[in-house]
């Protein structure tokens, strides 16, 4: 067959099936435009999920009779001054959304730029303009949504999950954007100039006050690598990723990197089918990062993902390793864990934590020689469920009960401490808590490393050995030492001593998620679980019936314990009980 030069409304239309996929494609790219014009409130409306309208007012700056008649145009844009795509500095840049919109759709555009003197209107179907009584911004109009591409029509889905959809496109840029009003339907609400911690509560949900924890730092090696933002604490998790909002230099994205960095960063305090909650921000130089890697600008390309993925995973492990005693007593901790606003203020106040305020006159023993003597008591040994802590003269005897974690009261059910902190009742489960003590004891001790006589061989595919040996100095810091053997083959000379891994399933892992990601946390996951794992059975156990000592050396212990507040696999160390919810329930408030 002889080659031809395809029309252009059928170019427009191959174009459209890249850049307008569904409904919530076109609101995404008309909001960008929205945003990239400046506007500072914008309102959608959708009807029948998209398919019959979709409405985006915005108060930007508008454009001239001259731009109105470009902009739907292939490849015309105003964001690329410079013809840099290496220097990006707006949300579109590819000239493609508004002739691809218009080119499967019925399409009017009213604007507004300020200047001339009246507004201008633009009929995308027959290309008139005309003058118009609009008289600020810019709206755009798109009915019968793929109506001229029946073939495409009939992939959408119902019209209440494109609406599901939308929303979470318009969550994604009101996330990006806490500054700029946006109203969706006349039914979802974010308000213009919120703070960025009032856009998360407004977006993610009432259960996120109080329980997100900041983050902000800066790259020692590069100082234009940052990040900040917010992510949830272990115990604050949802089934599915949806409330994980990642952005890089304001775009909102979906990329693999990040996400890989988010769940390593929770690998010890989060089960591996949980999810965090997070708005992270990203900043970095521009010519760091692609963005034009494809027409939805939803996948970015780092030019060093390894180590923007190693500086990710840090500053966010740095923010979750507070002690409960940091948490709950420091100010600028506990502003950064109730998140800097009155909005999101923690509704339990807990006394501020001043280590001279109490003295402990008996020596207290280490954690595991408390309870090595007391191991075996189960309970039913007692009478009672209940251990009530009694005033000896071996107990320690305090000038003041306002330890972060108080001062105990007894054991119920052979499972919980009891404790008074000023005026809150303290309820910590024992397991959980000596739990997490034992695994970050462990954890901070060097890898013992036990070269092998007889290296150990595994046979791989090339691209896979190829893969593995990419990451082999990362691994190296996790005790294990690889080299190549041969074009398609691993030899293990040094590995964790003690642990006995599966090595073709553990290269097999490493070699997915280094192309995936361009890294690997594989070996540093499976060392995790044997070492919690371990920590699970070394522990005390739910059952043990503890003396006063043992309780108050473990509720020292567990105030000093980075992580301190969540066991190994996420489950909540303690509750804290504010004595006036107390009073609520037996109706003295």
């Amino acid at each position: 067959m002889p080659i031809r030069v395809l029309p252009d409304f059928l170019v427009n239309q191959i174009a459209a099936g890249e850049v307008v996929e569904r409904p919530a494609s076109v609101v995404k790219e008309l909001v960008e435009n929205a945003l990239d014009a400046g506007a500072d409130n914008i309102v959608i409306d959708v009807v029948d999920g998209g398919r019959t309208l979709i409405s985006v007012i915005d108060n930007g700056g508008g454009m001239s009779r001259d731009d109105l008649a470009h902009c739907v145009m292939r490849h015309a844009t105003s964001k690329l001054p410079s013809d840099d795509l290496l220097n990006i500095n707006f949300m579109g840049f590819r000239g493609e959304a508004l002739p691809s919109i218009a080119s499967v759709s019925d399409m009017v555009i009213d604007t507004y730029n300020g200047v001339d003197e009246n507004g201008w209107q633009l009929d995308c179907a027959t290309g008139e303009i005309r003058p118009s009584a609009w008289d600020s911004g810019t709206r755009i109009r798109v009915q019968n949504l793929f109506a001229n591409t029946p073939a495409r029509l009939k992939f959408l889905h119902s019209d209440r999950a494109e609406l599901m959809a939308v929303v979470d496109v318009v969550k994604r840029l009101a996330m990006a954007r806490s500054d700029v009003g946006f109203v969706l339907n006349n039914k979802w609400f974010f308000a213009k100039g919120q703070e960025l911690s009032q856009r998360v509560v407004a977006v993610m949900g009432e259960d996120v006050r109080g329980q997100m924890l900041t983050v902000d730092a800066k790259s020692e090696s590069n100082d234009k690598l940052a990040l900040h933002g917010f992510i949830s604490q272990p115990t604050l998790r949802r089934a599915s990723s949806v409330d994980q909002y990642l952005f890089v230099n304001g775009r909102p994205v979906r990329d693999k990197v990040l996400v890989g960095a988010l769940r390593a960063s929770y690998m010890d305090v989060m089960h591996a089918r949980e999810f965090p909650l997070c708005a992270l921000y990203l900043t970095l130089d521009p010519r760091s990062v692609d963005v034009n890697v494809s027409p939805a600008k939803t996948d970015v390309h780092f030019l060093e993902p390894a180590h923007v993925r190693a500086f990710i995973i840090k500053t966010v492990r740095n923010a979750l390793a507070r002690t409960v005693a940091e948490n709950l007593h420091d100010n600028s901790v506990a502003r950064a864990q109730y998140v800097a606003n009155p909005v999101m203020e923690c509704a339990r106040s807990v006394p501020k934590f001043n280590p001279a305020d109490f003295r402990v006159c008996a020596p207290i023993r280490a954690v595991g020689d408390v309870f090595k003597n007391n191991s075996d008591n189960r309970a039913g040994d007692s009478v009672s469920n209940i251990t009530v802590a009694k005033n000896v003269d071996t107990e320690p005897q305090l000038v003041a009960d306002d330890r972060p974690l108080g001062r105990v009261i007894g054991q119920i059910g052979n499972k919980y401490i009891l404790a008074q902190s000023g005026e809150n009742l303290v309820i910590v489960d024992q397991h959980a808590g000596h739990e997490r003590i034992t695994y970050e004891r462990m954890r901070q001790h060097n890898i013992k490393v036990q070269p092998l006589l007889t290296p150990i061989v595994v046979s791989l595919r090339p691209e896979d050995a190829l893969a593995v040996m990419s990451v082999a100095d990362q691994l190296r810091g996790g005790g294990l030492v690889i080299d190549d053997f041969g074009d398609s083959s691993i030899a293990v000379f040094e590995k964790p001593a003690d642990w006995d891994l599966d090595w073709n399933d553990l290269f097999h892992a490493i070699a997915d998620e280094v192309r995936e990601y361009g890294a690997s946390a594989q070996l540093g996951e499976r060392l995790h679980l044997k070492l919690a794992n371990y920590a699970c059975h070394h522990s005390v156990r739910a059952g043990q019936k503890l003396d006063y000592n043992q309780m108050d050396t473990l509720l020292r212990d567990i105030e000093k314990t980075v992580r301190g507040g969540e066991c190994n696999h996420g489950r909540p160390v303690y509750k804290i009980i504010p004595l006036d919810e107390i009073d609520t329930w037996f109706e003295r408030a």
